[in-house]
């Protein structure tokens, strides 16, 4: 059978080949988990994913949710789908066992993850989102709350969200009206409206439990002053059970290009006057809580564009070889040549070895972050902890913004090899496209991520986290230049290497200067050429891997695929990172045209 959704034994190569997997299991609290569960564990994923999920995404993306009454249907099929995921307790796959989840190594926990986003992400969102809700209350909650919430949302039984916002109040957090007013029994009644709630309200579960950030009556402006708040849809007893309907209520459903069967609402807090809520955490310490949940909601948003990649790569690939269409190039003029299957023909040939150099690139990047915070959480020192937790804070942004930027262009570029045919809803690369824009999008706006990146993360302990980044890919450039066949990539990686570190530099120093708007100005060029960077560390790393193992003498069913490695590599190196020494000439330049010319001169008046 052809490889759907994700190429299992790319996933292998990455997971225990690339970042040595059987490593991470030694950890004590991975001890329940061996090589062979590990597989197995992948292996039912898959099965589950391509065998139920699958079929349900464009029956999910036709059907769409429907808002009745105040009450939001999801599609059909995703009741089913749901129950298969909660009866598996692959919902809660990578939450700790602390949390009641199944506490899975990270690293396998995502390949399954990126199987179920590819088979149909918007039935695993309605499953899977309480998990994040349930970390920021087991992180900052009450015992109490504690004992009411996490289980039931880490189980599935209720479903979590994010109410954060508002029309006036997107990336500018701080500017939200959403006030709380404190009860003399020591909860909060709130008022407000929210805007762009992923599944705010549907009907697959009796619960949805509302983390809320929301001001406290006389409370400072600016992010500051916000604090946050559990906000139930229906009031939970002291025993556990449920009380009576809050005060919050869904007043619609967005219209959107994509992700159809995802209900993205429009929230209503006391309107009558009765929106009850319970302070999570310290008051105006909001942002800081919500950025324990963000942080994962943003590695999230990279898989989900990683996956829609996948996805749609595997599409192209398997329907390159079996469409027929045109004659091989060199029997152009003979007229009794026979149709070839359009991979045989170079401009798609290029196309796919680009997708996959990306897919590739990104799925690497991902896992090598993952494992990064893994190494953090079981790290035996605090200097081993601290090394590894700055690494991932300094990836998120990039995951976030690189995986969705370019997870999408694949996407494209997978239509592009179905021709007119992957233009029509008859294919699912057309509906990948149209599902996978939003992760640039939400969770913050690839503008956003650079700001992160630029503002914060590269000046992260002055410099110093970077530069242990910088170091990081050198070991990687330096091991290639020692094998026979790599040199020049290694060479090439540490070029770049250099020319990445001389420009943050430089775009640091101009962000301390009276020029701060011109720097923020390269801000995404800088993020996509970092990204560019880190992918050709990934290539070039796995490219090592391949050619170790071919040097110890590959099975004859591995030797392509490792071969294959290599190829993507070089292809990578050879076509795309001069792109990339563009992209940062052009940042050294320094151009002011962005910030120096006139609001009138954009035209359009």
């Amino acid at each position: 059978m052809a490889q759907e959704i994700a190429d299992r034994r790319d996933i292998d190569f990455v997971i225990w080949e690339q970042m040595n997997g059987e490593e991470v299991l030694k950890y004590d609290v991975f001890k329940d988990f061996n090589r062979k569960t590990c597989d197995m564990i992948i292996t039912e994923a898959r099965k589950l994913a391509i065998r139920e999920m699958l079929p349900t995404l464009q029956e999910g993306d036709k059907q769409g949710v429907r808002f009745e009454n105040g009450v939001v249907r999801v599609p059909d099929s995703f009741h089913r789908i749901r129950q298969l995921l909660l009866e598996g307790e692959w919902n809660n796959l990578m939450v700790p066992t602390d949390m009641h989840g199944q506490g899975a190594p990270p690293l396998v926990a995502s390949a399954a993850v990126e199987y179920f986003m590819g088979g149909n992400w918007a039935a695993l969102s309605y499953a899977s989102m309480g998990n994040g809700t349930a970390e920021m209350i087991h992180s900052y909650g009450t015992e109490e709350q504690k004992e009411l919430y996490v289980k039931n949302l880490v189980s599935g039984k209720w479903a979590g969200t994010m109410l954060l916002t508002e029309s006036q109040a997107g990336s500018d957090v701080g500017a939200l009206e959403t006030s709380a007013v404190r009860n003399d029994d020591g909860s909060y009644l709130l008022t407000g409206n929210k805007i762009f709630i992923t599944n705010g309200e549907h009907d697959l579960c009796e619960n949805i439990i509302h983390p809320v950030l929301a001001r406290i009556e006389g409370d400072p402006p600016g992010t500051k002053g916000i604090s946050i708040f559990i906000v139930p849809k229906y009031l939970v007893n002291d025993d556990g059970s449920l009380g009576e309907r809050n005060d919050i209520v869904c007043t619609g459903t967005e219209e959107k290009h994509g992700i159809h069967a995802s209900a993205t609402c429009s929230l209503a807090l006391g309107s009558k006057g009765k929106c009850i809520g319970y302070l999570l955490g310290e008051e105006q310490k909001g942002m800081r809580i919500m950025f324990n949940m963000m942080n994962g909601a943003r590695m999230a948003t990279g898989l989900q564009g990683l996956a829609y990649a996948s996805s749609a790569y595997m599409l192209a690939v398997n329907y390159a070889r079996q469409r027929k269409q045109g004659r091989d190039l060199l029997e152009t003029f003979n007229p009794e040549a026979p149709p070839v299957p359009i991979i045989r023909h170079p401009d798609v040939r290029r196309n796919l070895l680009w997708m996959k150099s990306i897919v590739d690139g990104i799925r690497s990047f991902f896992y090598y972050t993952t494992l990064c915070r893994t190494k953090a959480a079981a790290a035996a020192t605090e200097e081993e902890r601290t090394k590894y937790l700055d690494l991932y804070d300094l990836m998120t942004p990039l995951i976030k913004d690189y995986l969705a930027v370019f997870g999408y262009e694949v996407c494209v570029q997978a239509m592009q090899v179905y021709g007119g045919a992957g233009y029509c809803k008859d294919y699912p690369v057309e509906q990948y496209a149209r599902d996978c824009k939003i992760a640039s999008i939400y969770e913050g706006t690839s503008g956003i991520q650079a700001m992160d990146l630029l503002g914060r993360k590269i000046g992260m302990k002055k410099g110093a986290v970077f530069m242990d980044f910088l170091g990081e890919m050198q070991k990687t450039a330096d091991e290639a230049a020692g094998i026979a066949g790599l040199e020049e990539y290694g060479a090439e990686l540490g070029k770049a290497i250099g020319q990445l570190g001389g420009i943050a530099m430089q775009l640091g120093k101009t962000a301390r200067s009276a020029e701060v708007k011109i720097a923020f100005a390269h801000s995404l060029p800088f993020l996509e050429a970092m990204g560019d960077v880190i992918m050709a560390w990934m290539l070039v790393w796995r490219g090592i891997t391949a050619s170790r193992k071919l040097e110890k003498g590959a099975k004859k069913k591995d030797v392509s695929f490792y071969n294959g490695q290599i190829k993507t590599m070089a292809f990578f190196m050879d076509t795309v990172m001069p792109e990339t020494y563009g992209k940062m000439s052009a940042i050294e330049k320094m151009s002011p045209a962005a910030i120096d010319i006139d609001d009138d001169g954009f035209g359009g008046i």
